[in-house]
């Protein structure tokens, strides 16, 4: 692309020319540096004299060729771009707006691809706006409460019930409910020991997200494996996955049976069912311990206001 002001070009390394005005919200970059030159430019073979005078051949013209994952490619890249951003301090690159309060290195970084899991020459793009800012604007610090225990614990009462207290003060929440996120997202999920684990994986993934645009997001699921549920705390930063343990005896949490899961689970309907026939694995650290025993029951209310205090009490209610 080729945007035309008026004593200059400014020459993007497409092929394909567009003589549009060139402006720094349209000049958007797509891999290729770009540099001002007189009028009248030779490129990709073609001759364009739109002032008159000889032609002119920059070698700095040259596009650069899209990684292809390999750590050759790369350095190439990197070499080609130290060479140049010397004498062309305007350089843009992918994924560097005109707009953008970045630098040449800030650019220069973006070249540098990484492998997570299955996915190869992937690029952190990083915003200008970020988490700090997101957080002054909602007037709180992002976090996740991550609220586990057996099925009929309370779980989701307390989750709709903090939501509530919440809202109240003028907090932005959002609800991870486990059965819910089974509606969309893990929709493709069985309850197989596998599964069961992607599917937390999956959550935990949602909820940095969520803490990161600085919402104060509630998980609300059994997980009831301690290793998962610590490599969904090892996602957030130190201090922002408060996990709330509903210690609810298994009586207790058989005798409510809301969802008549426990009474299928004995007749041998439901196989691996948290507490019956599948292990849970009590927390050994909470930040959080909510106690319920048989004949004492602490309102929704109450407990959400606990867990309120507490987040309170660490600063997360305040930019």
């Amino acid at each position: 692309m080729i945007g035309v002001t008026n004593k200059s070009l400014i020459l993007l390394g497409c092929p394909e020319l567009d003589f549009g005005k060139s402006t720094s919200s349209s000049s958007r970059k797509l891999g290729f540096p770009k540099q001002r030159v007189p009028v009248s430019f030779h490129f990709c073979g073609i001759n364009k004299g739109l002032s008159g005078g000889p032609p002119v051949r920059s070698s700095f013209l040259v596009p650069l060729k899209a990684m292809d994952g390999s750590r050759t490619s790369s350095t190439a890249s990197s070499s080609y771009l130290n060479d140049k951003v010397a004498n062309f301090p305007e350089i843009h690159l992918s994924g560097c707006n005109s707009d953008d309060n970045v630098t040449v290195n800030d650019c220069k970084a973006v070249l540098k691809t990484s492998t997570v899991g299955n996915s190869t020459n992937i690029v952190w793009h990083k915003c200008s706006v970020e988490k700090s800012d997101r957080q002054e604007l909602l007037g709180q610090k992002g976090c996740v409460i991550w609220i586990t225990g057996l099925s009929g614990s309370g779980k989701s009462t307390l989750a709709c019930a903090l939501c509530r207290g919440l809202h109240a003060r003028g907090k932005l929440t959002y609800i991870l409910d486990g059965d819910n996120v089974r509606h969309g997202l893990n929709r493709d999920l069985s309850f197989k020991a596998e599964d069961r684990a992607e599917n937390i994986r999956r959550i935990g993934e949602v909820a940095k997200l969520f803490a990161d645009a600085g919402v104060i997001c509630i998980a609300s699921l059994i997980s009831p494996y301690r290793k998962d549920r610590d490599a969904c705390r090892a996602l957030l930063p130190d201090g922002a996955f408060i996990e709330v343990f509903m210690d609810v005896p298994l009586q207790v949490c058989e005798a409510r049976d809301p969802k008549g899961l426990y009474k299928l689970a004995r007749a041998g309907k439901i196989k691996g069912f948290t507490g019956i026939d599948d292990p849970y694995e009590p927390p050994l650290n909470s930040e959080i311990v909510l106690h319920q025993k048989v004949g004492l029951c602490d309102s929704p209310h109450d407990l959400a206001e606990t867990v309120i205090s507490y987040l309170e009490e660490k600063g997360y209610l305040e930019p």
